[in-house]
């Protein structure tokens, strides 16, 4: 009889948790459909304007004029635009890499954390349009040192994200490992890093947006390639439909790291430990 009851429960239950699931996603696509109508919205309002406000291509070009100018050889829109995501890439990796590593070494020594802390506090103080000059004065042109200038703005929003997400693991939980016998790396990768990831994806969303400022300011200041270098090129002769593909590009750029990077977080992090 007790079975006879339960089934039937059981498969309301399972009926309102599938109901429950569909409408979660038909929230999310509802969602998604408010997002992508609103800039569709906006484009059309943008070129509606141009058109019938009669305003100059040099001053505000329309979407269809941005549109057009990917057409055109001379700008080498795809290989000025790998550059610039090679160095986006290359400048937030390293900021993620070295970040998380001295956020350990800085868990591990307190020491370590006086004598570089604040240096490194000091640093990040420095306007890193001064101090891209320098860089390409050590290390000259291209895409390495394109890619230090990127990896010095973003690297302290993972350091600072990173060393606090260490310092919020349960004290009792680490004297516990070490009454275990656990080493300082199984520590870390046991108990200090679970706890600590929603606050280096934290981080890591907060330096994917630097990133771009990272790049471009380094393309601006000295570099043969890349969609920085091509509107410095073009603002000479007023294209400013070129201009504004490239800004669109580096946008586009920008969005796939800062998408890329949820898209780890959500595989590494459940939705309810999420800090962002």
């Amino acid at each position: 009889m007790s079975e006879e009851l339960i089934a039937p429960a059981a498969r309301a239950l399972t009926a309102e948790g599938v109901a429950r699931a569909g409408e979660g996603r038909g929230r999310k696509l509802r969602s998604y459909a408010i997002v992508v109508g609103v800039h569709l919205a906006v484009i059309a309002l943008w070129q509606l304007a141009v058109d019938l406000g009669g305003i100059r291509s040099f001053i505000l070009p329309s979407p269809q004029a941005m549109l057009r100018t990917l057409g055109r050889p001379e700008y080498h829109w795809l290989a000025n635009s790998l550059a610039t995501a090679q160095e986006v890439l290359g400048g937030f990796l390293l900021a993620v890499v070295l970040g998380v590593g001295f956020a350990l070494l800085f868990s591990w020594s307190r020491l370590f954390t006086l004598v570089l802390f604040p240096i490194f506090v000091t640093l990040n103080m420095v306007p890193k349009v001064a101090l891209g000059p320098l860089i390409i004065v050590w290390f000259g042109y291209g895409i390495g040192p394109n890619i230090l200038i990127t990896f010095a703005i973003s690297f302290f929003p993972v350091l600072l994200n990173t060393a606090r997400g260490l310092r919020e693991v349960e004290p009792e939980l680490l004297d516990l490992v070490r009454a275990l016998k656990g080493s300082r790396w199984q520590i870390f990768i046991k108990v200090q890093l679970p706890g600590a990831l929603p606050y280096v994806f934290s981080g890591m969303k907060v330096a994917a947006i630097l990133a771009i400022a990272g790049a471009v300011v380094g393309e601006f200041i000295g570099s043969e390639r890349g969609l920085g270098f091509l509107m410095v090129q073009v603002q000479t002769s007023l294209d400013t439909p070129a201009m504004f593909m490239a800004v669109l590009l580096l946008t586009l750029i920008g969005i796939a790291v800062y998408l890329i990077t949820i898209g780890l977080e959500r595989l590494c992090i459940v939705k309810d430990a999420r800090l962002l």
